[in-house]
């Protein structure tokens, strides 16, 4: 048994997986074609939730969303989101969108929608993410996290779906001194209480796959960014200061992080819904393969932004990690997946949506 989870039997099984072609996901008759819906998306209405729904209604597959409109950050963001997901079935070819707002620990609630919904499989993407802000709520984190996910789980078997594919993330990895970081290594050193529920959760999912046989999947995503990034997350943050020309204040000298656009994202994670069938229960990385230091990542933004500001330095954040690197010889053998996005050209994306959007003034 690997550390991961994986077995040698899973290993043989994904050798009868088909991977697809880099940019199929553009593709809306193959995504159709491929992916029979009603399909659920938690998190529908946050950053990456979004962008998978929309690519999926836009494609013509039916979607279940489920979204708790945490305030962690503006509620009014999730809502606006929500409302262009809602519009995009009133388009030609447009998928069918059902949405709930409750909290997957609202059992009866949540086995009510489902009920209704018919879905045929899960894509679950609701957390409460960041790692700083778990360590002053750890209870909070495993409610909303490790709670909320076996919750789901389990309503999954009552209802006999298809497969389940889950969001992890680059976090549980730790400070490992091994990298690039494969599935394969040991997870066991979470530093914060969010990793370690990303940890718990997959656990959780291989107990899942390993009592129903339900095709399971957990995507360790690695720093997401691009248009609707979350307010609180560095790329965004920095870029709304610096357009304001207000100082910054930077966390650990030396740091990098492997940073990977949502259009990257959103194929593995469809990708992953496709081919988990064909493995049983699997742990893939999706990532960008190419570190950047936190002072290229605050160089890029502002050649982009076009203007320089002061900055500070300060020693590390409990709980952040020195670097993260996404290993993806095993994302890339068996789905076919590959960013093609590069850093500074995913930046540019973001912040020409910056100013589509008036949230931030060239």
């Amino acid at each position: 048994m690997h550390a991961s989870g994986d077995s040698n039997d899973m290993q043989a099984a994904g050798a009868h997986g088909l991977s697809l072609a880099p940019g199929w996901a553009s593709d809306a008759r193959m995504i159709r074609e491929r992916i029979p819906g009603p399909v659920l998306v938690t998190g529908a209405a946050g950053f990456i939730g979004s962008h998978v729904a929309e690519r999926l209604l836009s494609a013509g597959v039916d979607v279940a969303g489920i979204d708790n409109f945490d305030p962690m950050y503006d509620a009014g963001i999730k809502r606006r989101l929500s409302r262009r997901l809602e519009a995009i079935p009133g388009t030609s070819g447009a998928g069918a969108l059902r949405m709930w707002e409750g909290d997957l620990n609202d059992h009866r609630g949540l086995a009510d929608f489902l009920n209704v919904a018919r879905v045929r499989g899960a894509i679950h993407l609701a957390a409460k993410a960041g790692v700083r802000p778990s360590i002053a709520d750890p209870v909070g984190y495993v409610n909303a996290n490790i709670a909320a996910t076996s919750a789901l789980m389990a309503q999954a078997q009552r209802l006999g779906w298809d497969r389940f594919v889950m969001a992890s993330s680059s976090s549980v990895y730790g400070n490992a001194l091994t990298v690039p970081f494969s599935e394969e290594q040991d997870v066991s050193a979470p530093i914060s209480p969010y990793a370690a529920t990303k940890r718990a959760c997959e656990l959780l999912a291989h107990t899942h796959w390993h009592l129903t046989k339900m095709p399971t999947a957990c995507l360790r995503f690695f720093t997401v960014y691009g248009p609707r990034q979350r307010p609180d997350l560095a790329i965004q943050q920095f870029m709304v200061r610096i357009a304001r020309g207000e100082g910054l204040t930077l966390f650990g000298e030396g740091t990098s992080r492997d940073y990977t656009y949502i259009d990257d994202i959103v194929e593995g994670v469809l990708a992953s819904y496709i081919q988990i069938p064909a493995f049983g229960y699997r742990i893939w990385n999706l990532g960008g393969e190419n570190p950047v230091s936190l002072d290229d990542m605050v160089g890029t933004i502002m050649q982009v932004v076009g203007r320089k500001v002061e900055i500070q330095r300060r020693g590390m954040q409990p709980g952040d990690v020195m670097r993260t690197w996404a290993d993806l010889r095993r994302v890339k053998s068996e789905l076919g997946y590959g960013p093609r996005t590069t850093f500074a050209d995913g930046v540019r994306r973001q912040w020409e949506w910056n100013l589509e959007e008036g949230l931030a003034k060239a």
